[in-house]
């Protein structure tokens, strides 16, 4: 499940929580007990690794050849 941080407008208070995708987003803060809990943009967590996609593969080199200019037999 992803993990999304929130937090509240009012107190400041921030916490990362653990919710299912269809899970409605919260509002109640836990601290102050406003609805000014607000869910957070974050970055994802996740790698891309593998040929071609890793960061020091893009840094190789061209190596393949573009479909346009490749002869047919």
């Amino acid at each position: 499940m992803p993990v999304y941080g929130y937090k509240c407008s009012s107190c400041g208070f921030e916490e990362d929580i653990i919710q299912k995708m269809s899970d409605k987003p919260l509002t109640k803060c836990p601290k102050c007990g406003k609805d000014t809990f607000v869910k957070q943009l974050s970055a994802p967590g996740f790698e891309l690794k593998g040929k071609g996609w890793a960061a020091t593969d893009f840094n190789a080199g061209h190596t393949g050849v573009a479909a346009a200019h490749t002869k047919n037999k």
